[in-house]
């Protein structure tokens, strides 16, 4: 089965979706005529005649009918009005707070797959841990773990509340390094720089000098090396930790964790009060 799948991504369309389903063309881990996109639209998301091989259709359950795998890459709240019944499939969902269980209820599935990939997976670096029901056999995973792979990296966790918590660190994808950017440049704009120099100079910083971390430095080894030169940078550094830089960045992860958290008990408590499915 999962040598040559065909392969569905309801909400095609959507940025996550649509740049997951160009990596895998891209990457050749899918050919076109096995890949079926939904949208509402019906037109072809991925917009070049390169892919015009590609199945496009509204009808979600017409995308799982053609598929063995089928993806799920819609916002959590229009997960009701997706209504799939998707048995013997293989079901990766893209939901952050949707857990295992309201999607095999939802689905009819048991092999299932949740999973947080971010919108660094346009450029290919997206984190994606993820978790997978006991139906899930070791080829399913091994396929997922592949495909995942097309857009970045990956891991396998065995929890949901692991889930939930990677949810609130990486499902973000670029937003804290851009609320970091965003805090550099007001600060380097208020000190005069020119608007030009300023959004260079934060790129620098932000984008091109963060990749020295994991190129051979650890964390910890770049911090402890660039505050003992004890000139400008430590100085800087000392003054954010004293400001409670750590602990801000905590109180964040915190409360994104906390909201992954009930997001997951209220679609939970609201699948339970509509019962089962029925088909």
């Amino acid at each position: 089965m999962f040598e040559e799948p065909t392969i569905g991504i309801i909400g095609g369309s959507g940025w996550l979706g649509r740049s997951i389903a160009l990596a895998m063309l891209d990457k050749v881990f899918i050919q076109p005529d096995a890949l079926v996109l939904s949208n509402r639209s019906a037109s072809n998301p991925l917009s070049s005649p390169k892919w015009s091989q590609v199945t496009v259709t509204r009808d979600n359950q017409e995308l799982v009918e053609r598929c063995d795998v089928v993806i799920v890459s819609v916002r959590p709240e229009q997960f009701a009005d997706v209504q799939i019944f998707a048995e013997n499939k293989l079901v990766i969902s893209l939901m952050a707070g949707v857990p295992l269980e309201d999607l095999v209820q939802s689905t009819g599935c048991r092999q299932v797959i949740r999973a947080m990939a971010n919108a660094a997976a346009e450029i290919g670096k997206s984190y994606t841990p993820w978790l997978a029901t006991q139906e899930v056999t070791d080829e399913q995973k091994a396929f997922a773990q592949r495909l995942f792979e097309t857009f970045g990296s990956a891991d396998e966790v065995f929890t949901e509340s692991d889930l939930n918590y990677l949810t609130a660190l990486v499902g973000t994808g670029p937003a804290y390094p851009a609320l970091l950017a965003h805090s550099m440049l007001e600060h380097a704009l208020n000190s005069g720089l020119p608007p030009d120099i300023a959004h260079r100079a934060v790129n620098a910083v932000v984008v091109d000098a963060s990749q020295l971390i994991g190129n051979g430095h650890s964390v910890d080894e770049l911090l402890q090396a660039l505050i003992s030169y004890r000139g400008v940078t430590a100085a800087g550094l000392e003054a954010m930790i004293a400001n409670g830089f750590d602990k801000i960045i905590k109180a964040g992860l915190d409360s994104a964790t906390s909201v992954a958290s009930s997001m997951s008990s209220i679609a939970h408590s609201a699948d339970t009060k509509e019962g089962p499915m029925t088909r």
